[in-house]
């Protein structure tokens, strides 16, 4: 099962950001609660949230990210758009990219910053249940995920990952967005990584569910949009995608 909607889930697709994803999730919610495509700026999370996320292109913390979204909201990607095509490296590249400064100020002079803020009426963390995880995502839409990262796993190409060689090289969040069962009758969960389409398959992997496979289970968070300044001359659409995987 794969729930989300087709523009916003791509928005952010090629960005090397760590907090790509989380701009794609919250596009996402937007979509399946309202019915709109509302694309977030990457660049507000990661300029303008500051040690309440993380250290910028270095670490985040992804339920701060979200508390961030509740609290101060988050620009629409025309008024804070992504700002430069280097961006973040992902996990593994040396050196990181220094973090953009925050200007709270559209790029556009015909939209005011405080009013291209879309907001979260909540900010929680999902419980480890594999139940619960796949009723949030088909009740709400796609989940964040924390889990570890160790050094088979940035040479998955195809099928269900399961940890098997190699050290832990870190930490990695990335966008959960459904779930099913192999051929062979193992279950996974789906999910969308940051590393571009040239990794994995075509940037998706599948990870082994119901097992806690490298801690996928124990770190999902997620939020709920708000419906303040949504109305604010978006555009709405009819492209939501229900299918199975």
């Amino acid at each position: 099962m794969i729930l989300y909607c087709l523009e916003s889930s791509y928005a952010f697709y090629q960005i090397p950001s760590l907090l790509g994803y989380r701009s794609e999730s919250l596009s996402d919610r937007f979509c399946i609660k309202y019915n709109m495509n509302i694309s977030l700026s990457v660049n507000d999370l990661l300029a303008c949230c500051g040690f309440l996320c993380g250290q910028g292109c270095k670490i985040g913390y992804p339920i701060s990210a979200w508390r961030y979204f509740k609290h101060h909201g988050v620009v629409t990607e025309e008024c804070d758009p992504y700002f430069d095509n280097t961006g973040c490296s992902h996990l593994g590249c040396e050196p990181a990219y220094p973090t953009p400064k925050c200007v709270r100020k559209c790029v556009s002079g015909n939209q005011l910053w405080r009013e291209s803020k879309h907001y979260g009426v909540s900010a929680y963390k999902v419980r480890h249940d594999p139940q619960d995880i796949m009723a949030e995502v088909y009740k709400n839409g796609p989940v964040e995920v924390a889990f570890t990262v160790y050094e088979d796993f940035a040479h998955y190409k195809s099928g269900v990952y399961k940890h098997i060689t190699g050290s832990n090289i870190g930490g990695h969040a990335v966008k959960l967005i459904g779930w099913g069962t192999s051929d062979d009758g193992e279950d996974y969960w789906l999910l969308a990584n940051q590393w571009n389409r040239s990794w994995g398959d075509d940037g998706y992997f599948k990870i082994k569910r119901g097992t806690n496979e490298c801690g996928i289970e124990h770190g999902v968070v997620a939020g709920l949009p708000s419906d303040r300044n949504v109305f604010n001359g978006i555009n709405t659409s009819n492209d939501v995608l229900v299918s199975s995987f």
